[in-house]
């Protein structure tokens, strides 16, 4: 019995081990499973975080090369150009063929003639630290030792110049590297690049075109004042204007070049890169200013941090420090990759971030009129420069940081970047810091501020605000205004920088000696002036109220409301309610027209004008005629004995209104040669069309 019940007692343990067993393979293979899933799914959210770098490097990079321009920095661009390198690395089988890392940088657009270049302009291979640069020559020490040559890396637009005989026949842009646009007249404008070298030699330079830090400045301050859109940087500046069709647009831009590098040279043999560079400089080449020769890693990382420390003070911009093996036959021997040199890279200047107090927040008025806070910190090194203000760009900005008068905050600033408030820290206040209010008054003039709805600016009203002065009166003197021939831009500026004018009124107190004064043998000229000037006196009403700028207020609106008040003291009288009646005049508008009128300079610069014989009367009113009332044309094609402009103010002089598009409400489609999509649509809706000698006929 006993021997039985043990038996059944080694029967019950085995299959108590067997079910064990079985367990611990079921779970075992429930683990794997689970494993394997993880692993998948790793796979996916990597090949998914892969293709979404992919789109969005593609995407920044199209906006960079193709139109010069980029929303991101160049520190967020390699960070997200990283992220993808270390991706690939760990996942070799998620590499394609058309990944960024794949190939180099750059587009060539289709409306320039494309340039094979003989030898390819490649990339530079990306560092981020000191330790990058050792490992660096550590790679070089395998094949060979070498010194080293430490370059500024200008930021701008890479481009060869090639030589034949001495004279430069051809530029062209990197493009991919392989292929670049050709922009030979363009460079030919450039006057920093030789037409002529002071030797005869066949040969192919590379260097970087770009706009110095002062003449940026310059440059968007015009561009602020003609009304035109600011680039938002140099950059962007120099890579869009050497890259236009029109050769006389790229002459007009302050382009400057420094050449780093011969691509290919004949009867000319050298060992050295910087004697190279010295070489390059005596045929008259402007080379790179800060080329240091160092003799090991260390000398090129000090020539690296001595560049980081005295980067505000070089006259243009700069996104790092180039370090290139100095010995040419090495170079030859270490070879390149299909996209980058491996005997060169360039160091990246990490952005820098520094705690600061902010002690006030104070306005500056604009060119324009838009009133900008910044803020006046505590004195701060970042970045190789002492930062004691920044902006705070508009209002909406310091409410969405909570910012206040007296806040630590964290402000960030990378390469020559403008340095911005990144964080405040709101942890550290002690109930002592002030709340910021935008200004109701401007700070300069003291007229109203104002800031429309489904805006961020706030707008000083002051049609005589000295800040506005220079943009005010380029305005008022322009083809859209009060059309005064020779008195743009520069002289405009002349003027006042000379004190001879404050403001719009004092034009017409211009004296011809002062005009003279202005250039070398300027009589004739400052007599030409004073003629214009004097015949804009007779302008019709209409320009005077365009060539007051009041916002939202283009040559159209203007001629709407010359024909409807026909005097300008009419006009300064109206109510916003009879205003929002006008044609092609909303609420927005009319507000805008009745406080631009409300304001005491207004008041005041009518006078003036006034007295200087300014004609504030309707003069196209005379006639009476106005057959086309209630007519609306649309015009389309080219005409042979008018311009647009003409042919609309003949329209409107006769009562009738221009259209820019053709709906079932359009009365005629003036058709002209090559009439293109509007003449279609009219045919289509049953508009008549008239032609040029039907539009005569009309008119008589």
């Amino acid at each position: 019995m006993d021997f039985e019940n043990s038996q059944l007692g080694f029967e019950d343990l085995d299959n108590s081990n067997s079910k064990g067993i079985e367990g611990k393979e079921k779970k075992n293979i429930e683990l794997n499973k689970e494993k394997k899933n993880k692993e998948l799914n790793d796979k996916n959210e990597k090949l998914k975080e892969v293709q979404e770098l992919r789109d969005k490097i593609e995407y920044y990079s199209k906006l960079y090369y193709d139109q010069d321009n980029s929303p991101l920095s160049d520190y967020e661009y390699d960070m997200m150009m990283n992220r993808l390198k270390a991706l690939e690395k760990e996942n070799p089988e998620l590499i394609t063929p058309d990944s960024p890392t794949q190939k180099v940088g750059g587009h060539v657009r289709e409306d320039f003639e494309k340039v094979t270049h003989e030898v390819p302009l490649l990339s530079l291979q990306d560092v981020f630290s000191y330790d990058d640069l050792y490992d660096f020559d550590k790679r070089i020490k395998q094949t060979g030792n070498t010194y080293y040559c430490v370059e500024t890396k200008i930021d701008g637009l890479s481009c060869a110049l090639k030589y034949e005989n001495g004279i430069l026949v051809q530029g062209a842009t990197r493009g991919d590297g392989v292929v670049g646009e050709d922009v030979t007249e363009n460079v030919k404008k450039i006057k920093s690049i030789p037409q002529k070298l002071k030797e005869p030699l066949n040969i192919t330079v590379r260097g970087e075109v770009f706009i110095g830090k002062e003449e940026f400045e310059k440059l968007n301050e015009e561009r602020e004042v003609l009304g035109q859109p600011q680039f938002a940087n140099a950059r962007n500046a120099a890579a869009g204007s050497l890259r236009q069709l029109d050769a006389k647009i790229t002459g007009q831009r302050p382009l400057d070049i420094y050449i780093f590098n011969v691509q290919k040279i004949e009867n000319k043999n050298w060992n050295s890169h910087f004697e190279e560079l010295n070489y390059l400089a005596s045929l008259g080449f402007n080379v790179v200013p800060f080329r240091k020769l160092c003799k090991n890693i260390k000398e090129a990382i000090n020539a690296v941090t001595e560049i980081g420390e005295n980067r505000e003070e070089l006259g243009f911009g700069i996104d790092g420090a180039v370090i290139k093996v100095d010995d040419l036959s090495l170079r030859e021997k270490l070879g390149t990759t299909f996209k980058v040199p491996k005997w060169a890279v360039a160091y990246k200047y990490p952005p820098e971030k520094k705690e600061t107090i902010v002690k006030n927040i104070i306005c500056q008025v604009g060119r324009t009129g838009v009133i900008t806070p910044m803020a006046i910190l505590e004195p701060v090194k970042v970045a190789g420069s002492t930062i004691s203000k920044t902006t705070l760009h508009n209002e909406d900005f310091i409410i969405e940081k909570d910012l206040r008068i007296g806040d630590h905050v964290i402000i960030q600033k990378q390469g020559d970047v403008i340095p911005e408030v990144v964080e405040v820290l709101k942890d550290k206040r002690n109930g002592s810091e002030v709340q910021f209010e935008m200004p109701d008054r401007c700070p300069v003039c003291g007229a109203l501020a104002v800031r429309e709805e489904g805006e961020s600016a706030v707008r000083c009203t002051g049609i005589e605000c000295p800040a506005k002065a220079l943009r005010n009166i380029v305005h008022f003197a322009s083809d859209s205004g009060m059309d005064i021939e020779g008195l743009g831009y520069k002289i405009v500026e002349q003027l006042l920088n000379k004190n001879l004018i404050k403001d719009i009124a004092d034009i017409y107190d211009l004296k011809l000696e002062d005009i003279a004064s202005l250039k070398k043998n300027g009589k004739k000229f400052a007599q030409n002036l004073i003629d214009s000037i004097e015949e804009s006196k007779n302008r019709d009403l209409s320009d005077l109220i365009s060539a007051f700028g009041i916002r939202h207020v283009g040559g159209k609106t203007a001629k709407s409301l010359a024909k409807k008040y026909e005097t300008l003291d009419k006009l300064m009288k109206a109510e916003i309610t009879n205003l929002a009646f006008v044609d092609d005049i909303g609420e927005v508008i009319a507000d805008s027209i009745y406080t631009f009128f409300r304001e005491d300079q207004t008041k005041d610069l009518v006078e003036r004008l006034k007295r200087a014989g300014v004609n504030t009367k309707s003069l196209k009113q005379a006639s009476g005629d106005n057959r086309f009332d209630g007519l609306t044309f649309v015009l389309t094609g080219g005409l042979e004995k008018y311009t647009r402009e003409q042919a609309s103010e003949i329209i409107e002089n006769l009562g009738g209104k221009t259209s820019g598009s053709v709906s079932k409400k359009t009365s005629y489609v003036l058709a002209g040669e090559d009439a293109g999509s509007k003449l279609t649509k009219a045919q289509s809706l049953g508009v008549p069309i008239i032609s040029e000698q039907e539009f005569d006929e009309m008119i008589k």
